[in-house]
């Protein structure tokens, strides 16, 4: 028997579930631009094939940053396992860009 109790999920699961949703898409997003051109302008080889590599590992950071936001035990967590590591590597970017 069917409990009627409950006829959906709640507002709060479909918050958390578009919380995820806009984390993945534009923190991963962010995550994976960043270490593209941090990759770009760090990998010893030509500028053409650094761009290139960086470029096709940016779909790889891309996938697990998605998963990592779904995997994570709440949104919470998914937004700061996504915000930390884009940070440093904002402020490494911002530090490489001015000391060139």
């Amino acid at each position: 028997m069917k409990s009627t109790t409950q006829s959906g999920p709640t507002a709060m699961y479909r918050l958390g579930v578009l919380s995820r949703t806009v984390a993945a898409v534009a923190g991963g997003y962010a995550l994976a631009a960043l270490c593209t051109s941090l990759l770009a302008k760090w990998l010893p080889m030509g500028r053409a094939d650094a761009v290139m590599t960086a470029t096709m590992l940016s779909f790889a950071i891309y996938t697990c940053a998605v998963i990592w936001v779904f995997a994570a035990r709440d949104a919470w967590r998914a937004w700061l396992g996504l915000g930390l590591p884009t940070l440093v590597l904002a402020l490494a970017y911002w530090f490489g860009r001015s000391a060139a």
